[in-house]
């Protein structure tokens, strides 16, 4: 591995260390962005190896994809059979062939099996044993089109996986680069929570006191994304309750909510609707609601009195609706003593959690968090990490508890 590759390999994460990823660009102008997207897989552990289509390198030169790679770039199919040492079926084949950005040429070519450039038979090569991942780029009436439409459903039914383009200005533009990288993630990932379904709350409600006043905390939901989003690496069926200004999320069903009545009317709606194997409740839920919220805005300049009451607590409804789910609370106080081991104890003893996750106030809105694990019968600290290292870390323990 090349020096400047080294020096960012891994250092988002290991999600995708031991993998072997085939970049493959066609002859859009999203190809720029192939640079960034090459060194975000490097950054979760890839190995990256670029294959570019003779329209491709009229957009990028492949010394740019050289230096992002940190890899010799194939530009041609030569005697020593590049599309087979990279996609060919033998131990150190690719993982992986993500074919990104993908021309309406390039799809309807894979989809007629015609290989007359590195990246058409690239595809072919690895097609009947390696997944295939395609993000299309292209205008918006190309895309469009009856016979592409008809090539991306054939493509899908023989098991390709495409990543939706965004729509904007009349084109259908390549994903962006973070959805990509959570995509091609989630194929690789290893898959310990299949067959279950999940259900996470994150963020911070909202209390009105007027239409346009209210009040909340200072949760960013990173941690409930993190939770939801590792289940979906893990192959869970996730449902995502997320309040409004959260953070944003790639899970594919979520439900967005304001106040704590909001929420709790979401998960005894999921709850009484479908069977769950797990909840996560990592949203930062208010304790207390406004009396008589205000139809129209409280003129300014003189002083105001609320009356608060308590909210309902959301994690005492879960085992009365599923009395077998596995559950998991958090619990917050102001720091990391013997108050919120207490906290967190009684939470089990009232609410049936099976696992608590204490921690203490400062890690809201932050990208780390100190917690202490504590189950029914262990208490486990663990050291200051990232948020999505953490969760890493919540679900090995919940995947052991499961048995």
């Amino acid at each position: 591995m090349r020096h400047h590759v080294e020096l960012i390999y891994a250092r988002k994460s290991r999600k995708l260390v031991g993998k072997k990823i085939v970049l493959a660009i066609s002859g859009s102008v999203a190809a720029v962005e192939c640079v960034k997207l090459a060194r975000e897989l490097i950054r979760h552990g890839a190995e990256v190896h670029a294959v570019m289509s003779p329209n491709a390198q009229k957009i990028i030169h492949p010394y740019a994809m050289e230096f992002a790679t940190g890899n010799p770039v194939v530009t041609e199919l030569t005697g020593s059979i590049e599309h087979v040492e990279l996609a060919g079926e033998h131990s150190d084949k690719a993982d992986l062939v993500l074919v990104c950005p993908a021309t309406a040429n390039t799809i309807g070519k894979i989809a007629c099996g015609i290989d007359d450039t590195p990246v058409t038979t690239v595809v072919t090569t690895a097609f009947a044993h390696t997944p295939v991942m395609i993000a299309p780029a292209m205008h918006a009436s190309m895309y469009e089109h009856p016979i592409v439409r008809e090539n991306i459903a054939k493509l899908q039914r023989l098991g390709v996986e495409f990543i939706s383009p965004r729509f904007e200005e009349g084109k259908a533009k390549v994903a962006s680069t973070d959805e990509i990288v959570y995509r091609v993630i989630k194929k690789l990932h290893k898959k310990d929570l299949m067959g279950k379904r999940v259900l996470v709350t994150a963020g911070a409600t909202r209390e009105y006191i007027d239409p346009i006043r209210y009040i909340t905390n200072a949760s960013s939901g990173r941690m409930g994304v993190a939770m939801a989003e590792e289940a979906d690496f893990r192959g869970a069926e996730v449902t995502l309750i997320r309040t409004r200004g959260s953070v944003q999320s790639f899970v594919e069903n979520q439900i967005e909510v304001e106040t704590v009545g909001d929420m709790l009317k979401a998960v005894e709606s999921e709850l009484g609707s479908r069977k769950y194997d797990v909840v996560v409740l990592a949203a930062a839920v208010s304790d207390f609601q406004v009396d008589g919220k205000a139809d129209a805005k409280i003129k300014s300049g003189k002083t105001l009195i609320l009356r608060l009451s308590p909210t309902p607590k959301i994690i005492d409804r879960v085992k009365k609706i599923q009395g077998d789910v596995f559950l998991v609370g958090f619990k917050a106080e102001t720091s990391l003593g013997e108050d919120l081991l207490k906290a967190a104890k009684g939470q089990i003893e009232r609410a049936g959690s099976d696992l608590v996750v204490a921690n203490s106030l400062g890690a809201f809105g932050s990208d780390e968090n100190e917690v202490i694990l504590v189950g029914r019968n262990f208490v486990k600290r663990l050291p200051k990490m990232g948020k999505r290292e953490l969760a890493e870390r919540i679900w090995d323990e919940i995947v052991k508890l499961l048995g």
